[in-house]
């Protein structure tokens, strides 16, 4: 226990807030409502004195368990992890028809907007009119516009926390919201944060670094909540099929409102990764131009230059080196400093072999 205080005051408040935090507040309901006479959170001795280090205990465990299970329990709520395929590539469909929908909604009241105020182009006049005449767009239309900019505001926000891609829509809201950092750098820069995250991660400031970690934080946070509360869900059910409960009343009182909790938990961790995108988004930006030159690279003048480079990047970091990626010559940085001149010198001195 004192090694997890010390690391959190250390460098670790992202575990102990993201992940033993929720854990204990999941443990005292377990302990509580589930099972009071075996956790002794019943009395007030020293048994009761006993069942509190027991608690602490059992809490620093669950929760190192899950931040380091934290990669598979991501993928499960974002779709990828233990989801039947047929389930996932429909809920992916659904998640593709809302895209489009939602900007649709928001293309059609930036044009009816710009109608009513009289600067709208002569060539989207038709593109309004087909928004207008469309049976869902069209009903939809003036809703949006009564509601005002502030709802308008809202739907563009939704509309950020999916992918540009379409191709990188995934099943769930959690994916997606995830997925639209995830692939920022790669339809922007063609920069795969995916394959170059620890280079990255290594070349950008610690304040960079901090506000990343701090924005996941929240994230993970209700990631931990809802899982823990799922696992007191599925115990508590365990202990009153088999009568080990002692106010049975209580807990399917609890089991009925851990169960809207954990929806709105998700529902908490997918606008949590708002600030979590921003982080990614101005680490990918500020952090192009040191990755770069820490790896040896001149950073282009010109965007399609860059992209090509970062591609090429990519492609030798994700696959090795093959004879094409010579291309990469052009963007290395020429070697400076008096080893590069003195490694110059002696090769131009030295003699021939005989």
């Amino acid at each position: 226990m004192t090694g997890i205080f010390q690391s959190a005051l250390t460098g670790g408040r992202a575990l102990l807030v993201g992940w033993i935090l929720p854990s204990l507040i999941n443990v005292l309901i377990f302990g509580v409502i589930v099972t009071p006479k075996i956790s002794s959170f019943d009395a007030l001795d020293a048994e009761a004195a006993r069942g509190a280090i027991f608690g602490l205990v059992v809490t620093a465990v669950v929760g190192l368990v899950l931040a380091a299970l934290q990669t598979p329990l991501y993928r499960v709520l974002e779709g990828y992890l233990c989801w039947p395929k047929w389930l996932a590539h429909a809920r992916r469909r659904r998640h593709l028809a809302r895209k489009h929908l939602l900007r649709n909604r928001v293309d059609a009241a930036a044009l009816a907007l710009q109608d009513r105020t009289g600067s709208l182009a002569v060539a989207d006049r038709s593109v309004l009119a087909a928004f207008r005449a469309h049976g869902v767009i069209g009903r939809y239309l003036d809703v949006d516009l009564h509601k005002g900019a502030v709802w308008l505001a809202l739907l563009e926000e939704r509309l950020h926390r999916y992918p540009v891609d379409d191709r990188q829509v995934a099943p769930t809201q959690l994916g997606n919201a995830i997925r639209r950092f995830e692939e920022y750098g790669y339809s922007r820069y063609r920069l795969d944060t995916q394959v170059l995250w620890h280079e990255l991660n290594a070349a950008v400031g610690e304040p960079a670094r901090k506000q990343t970690d701090d924005a996941r934080m929240s994230v993970d946070f209700f990631v931990s909540l809802l899982f823990g509360h799922l696992i007191v869900i599925v115990a508590a059910a365990v202990g009153l099929a088999t009568g080990t409960v002692v106010r049975p009343w209580l807990v399917v009182a609890t089991i009925a409102v851990l169960l809207p909790l954990t929806l709105l938990w998700y529902r908490l961790a997918v606008v949590s990764t708002d600030e979590w995108a921003g982080a990614v988004r101005a680490m990918v930006n500020l952090g192009r131009h040191p990755l770069a030159a820490a790896l040896g690279l001149t950073l282009p003048q010109g965007i399609d230059d860059e992209r090509s480079m970062w591609l090429l990047v990519d492609d030798f970091v994700r696959t090795g080196f093959h004879p094409r990626l010579t291309t990469l010559d052009a963007y290395r940085t020429a070697p400076e400093g008096p080893e590069a001149g003195d490694a110059s010198a002696s090769t131009e001195l030295a003699p021939p072999a005989s």
